[in-house]
């Protein structure tokens, strides 16, 4: 099996590599935005980021209030503190837009991600790979005599953490849903 390859981007920044991102002033915000449910909004949306050049590191969207018709888009950004400003802004200016709330700065947060892996692997390669599935607490969701499909929720940290030690062990594919988060407590 060819090893798993991943194209760069021209991006110095990636919701996947944040190790740093407080380098050259800027700053990693999440950023989550209720919107109604209805045609076009997420194209509004990401259009914003787009047309003036800001990168989206993550993104989910998913209804969240059926009989409200409003769904929740949870966006991950990097960018200087004027920009995440304008951001927030700009934001909540678009129509279908009904809340902006960024919980980087709103108080303690907590955010997870899903992701599937892909390993395939032999011998002492998939003994080692169910190992580190279990100290990580990734669930076995698909197994064949060649792979494993491994389930994992956590931060990105610990997902990216998970990747690396899979990666010689015959990481194929990755499938990651993008960070969802909710501010913490009654508030």
């Amino acid at each position: 099996m060819a090893p798993l390859k991943i194209k760069k981007g021209t991006s110095k920044h990636s919701a996947y590599d944040l190790r740093d991102p407080h380098s050259e002033g800027l700053e990693r915000h999440t950023l989550a935005v209720v919107v109604a449910n209805e045609a076009g909004v997420l194209a509004r949306v990401i259009g914003l980021f787009s047309g003036r050049g800001y990168n989206i590191e993550s993104l989910t969207v998913a209804e969240t209030d059926h009989r409200g018709h409003l769904s929740r888009i949870t966006v991950v950004t990097i960018g200087t503190p004027s920009v995440i400003e304008q951001i927030k802004a700009q934001l909540g200016r678009i129509v279908p837009v009904h809340e902006v709330h960024d919980l980087t700065v709103e108080g303690p947060s907590v955010e997870r991600e899903l992701a599937l892996f892909k390993v395939a692997g032999e011998g002492n390669d998939r003994i080692e790979a169910l190992r580190l599935a279990e100290i990580f607490r990734a669930n076995v969701v698909d197994s064949t005599l060649s792979s494993f499909v491994f389930e994992m929720t956590g931060t990105s940290e610990k997902i990216d953490a998970f990747a690396e030690l899979m990666r010689p062990l015959g990481l194929q594919e990755v499938a990651r849903t993008g960070v969802a988060a909710l501010s913490r407590g009654t508030a």
